[in-house]
């Protein structure tokens, strides 16, 4: 027997197996159970401005579509390699906005990967490990400050006195001013941990204001 044929046998010996109808729905179930421990955390940790719940059947989806397709494609060489030619040529066009998504898709992937190959332990485990080890890291404020936009308007003749009073109060970045006649309103970025009650408040005390107005929103990376 020559080396070809050696490399030929242990190949083909690779994908000798035969799919377990018992093997495939522990599996299912196996993916089932951690894609719903995935949605747990990400409904847990979301901090987007609209929960989508398609999204949570998405990742659920996902999760065992993978498994299934790891425990056909591990069983026969030539629905492997299909495979391979079949998702090379597929193109993705949807657009996943929030960096977190694609982390959890890429998760739930590798979650479906790991059950579909019979790492059974090692895909409980690592996903136990790597749900807690993300919580620990959001409730010990590894996430960004909340961010606010804090919308001042004040008088003409009392702009030394508001610019002195916001920078006293740590608002610097300004990103927009307009002035109408006598009045001018200028929006400013805000980045804090704390409540933005105690920036309202402090402004309050000066006189040059007319209005104070502070919105929450998330910047282009998401915080």
């Amino acid at each position: 027997m020559t080396i070809i044929d050696m490399i030929k046998n242990s190949v083909l010996n690779e994908f000798s197996g035969v799919v377990s109808p018992v093997g495939m729905v522990i599996a299912l179930l196996e993916a089932f159970i951690i894609a719903l421990f995935i949605i747990f955390i990400y409904r847990r940790t979301f901090a987007g401005v609209v929960f989508s719940r398609q999204f949570c059947l998405s990742l659920l989806l996902l999760a065992m579509v993978t498994s299934a397709i790891i425990q056909t494609i591990s069983t026969n060489l030539m629905l492997s390699l299909g495979m391979v030619g079949a998702l090379s040529i597929v193109r993705f066009r949807t657009a996943v906005k929030e960096p977190m998504d694609t982390a959890f898709m890429f998760w739930a992937v590798t979650a479906g990967i790991m059950t579909g190959a019979g790492l059974h332990l090692v895909a409980m485990l690592g996903s136990a490990v790597l749900g807690l080890l993300f919580l620990l890291g959001f409730a010990t404020r590894f996430r960004a400050a909340t961010s606010y936009l804090v919308v001042v308007k004040y008088d003409v003749n009392s702009e030394p006195a508001a610019l002195s009073a916001l920078k006293g109060a740590a608002v610097t970045k300004l990103k927009s001013k307009t002035v109408t006649r006598n009045l001018v309103e200028a929006t400013y970025e805000y980045e804090s941990s704390r409540d933005v009650n105690n920036l309202l408040t402090q402004l309050q005390e000066h006189e040059g204001f007319t209005s104070i107005a502070a919105l929450a929103y998330r910047n282009d990376f998401g915080a």
